[in-house]
């Protein structure tokens, strides 16, 4: 299976296309298309011509019905592998200290595992870093695609530009755990708000973005 080069540029297109929508990406989507890549620009016609029909408040709404409200859709990885069990708190220890020590410091305050923060950040460090996490996540990402597929959004698109950026054979996911506020509560302590737990590592360890490192088969 052949897969189109990994693309800074479009990474960073895609990143601002996932983001919540707000005027200045409306206003920003011709530079924005004209910077992809062709063979990037293509697949992501149908995302461009919704935004642009659409009026920002109707785009707002939809941005929330789709990834807010819907758990299949969520943009946040480790929701898809761990749940809000303790392994995701530590999973996103992990992946904040992979940015850090790659000199990305995040300026959002979005948890370190919401997708378009993770596409930011490939698209700063060199390709071949890039594609093997790329390649680490795409199990992930190819689900959220294939579920926002199912439901007709146009938010699909943007995924299937990002499988095609990876080598890798994607492979079903495991149902993550269910949730349990309170275990983590007890390992992580309350954040600010007083209810979503603190992310505090206790132990080093080796950043996965499954449960189980697909089988061999999986890597073209």
């Amino acid at each position: 299976m052949s897969h189109s080069q990994i693309s800074p540029v479009t990474l960073r297109t895609l990143s601002a296309l996932l983001t919540y929508p707000e005027q200045d990406l409306l206003d920003a989507l011709d530079e924005l298309q004209l910077a992809v890549p062709e063979e990037h620009a293509l697949p992501l016609l149908g995302l461009f011509t919704y935004l642009r029909t659409h009026d920002l408040v109707r785009l707002q709404e939809n941005y929330v019905d789709t990834f807010d409200r819907n758990p299949s859709h969520s943009l946040h990885l480790f929701e898809h592998i761990h749940g809000e069990s303790r392994d995701r708190g530590q999973a996103m220890v992990d992946l904040l200290e992979e940015y850090r020590c790659d000199g990305f410091e995040p300026t959002t305050t979005e948890l370190p595992d919401y997708v378009p923060l993770f596409l930011e950040f490939l698209s700063v460090v060199t390709p071949e870093r890039a594609q093997g996490l790329l390649d680490d996540a795409i199990h992930v990402l190819a689900a959220v695609g294939g579920n926002l597929s199912k439901n007709g959004s146009p938010y699909a698109l943007v995924f299937n530009v990002v499988q095609g950026m990876s080598g890798v054979v994607p492979v079903p996911l495991a149902s993550p755990p269910v949730r349990d506020m309170d275990e983590a509560l007890e390992v992580f302590g309350t954040g600010a708000d007083g209810v979503e737990p603190l992310l505090k590592p206790q132990t080093t360890h080796t950043l996965q973005f499954h449960a189980q490192r697909p089988p061999a088969t999986a890597r073209i």
